[in-house]
């Protein structure tokens, strides 16, 4: 652990920096994921530190949400993370997703070129879509008990249920709860607790 600390300090210190704030379970869980991050940038120095930092996030959304019976991916023998779009993590979430298990089932990264085949994904993160692209993705999916996240521009106002935001150089989120609630999924309130802010209502015209 000592040679992960001397080979990537500073990368250390901004996957931390999405612990500064959080309660400590979710702390903990976050925690957890800091040695599979540092590893795998310091494999690929090119990718944004930050986006080890929004990997680990997604993952331990996925333990801090439950999703309804009727769920297309409830029903299969993993659980699947998604991207959609450009990728901007490369190895690292595969790095950071290796070995882990939510609900017993194993944790599988999935790149995917069409916003159909998401509907068995448990999470999908959007990026670079084009904005038709990203109205029928998220229509499509607006009952599918997907969690759609992303940090795309006003990706709330859009339809998603989580954008990540950076705040003072640190990986932040928001949350639509109206809009998660509304495709059957229930966010803990631990969760929540670290948002930096949540929408409980549709917006006006929505």
């Amino acid at each position: 652990m000592t040679h992960f600390v001397l080979m990537a300090p500073r990368n250390l210190r901004l996957v931390r920096q999405a612990m500064s704030s959080l309660s400590l379970s979710f702390c903990f869980l976050l925690g957890i994921l800091i040695l599979f991050a540092a590893t795998s940038l310091c494999a690929q120095q090119q990718k944004p530190a930050e986006y080890a930092v929004k990997a680990a996030y997604l993952y331990n959304f996925g333990r801090f949400v439950e999703w309804p019976d009727t769920a297309p991916s409830s029903t299969g023998g993993s659980f699947p993370i998604c991207v959609l779009g450009d990728d901007p993590f490369g190895r690292i979430l595969d790095g950071v997703l290796a070995g882990q298990t939510i609900d017993g089932k194993p944790v599988l990264p999935k790149r995917l070129s069409k916003y159909q085949e998401a509907v068995n994904c448990r999470i999908l993160f959007i990026r670079s879509l084009k904005d038709k692209e990203l109205t029928d993705a998220l229509a499509a999916l607006d009952k599918a008990g997907v969690l759609t996240v992303s940090d795309m521009p006003e990706f709330l106002r859009r339809g998603g249920m989580i954008e990540f935001v950076l705040e003072r150089n640190k990986v932040r989120f928001q949350v639509n709860l109206a809009i998660a609630e509304a495709a059957g999924l229930s966010l803990s309130s631990e969760l929540l607790k670290v948002a930096v802010a949540v929408q409980r209502t549709a917006q006006p015209g929505d």
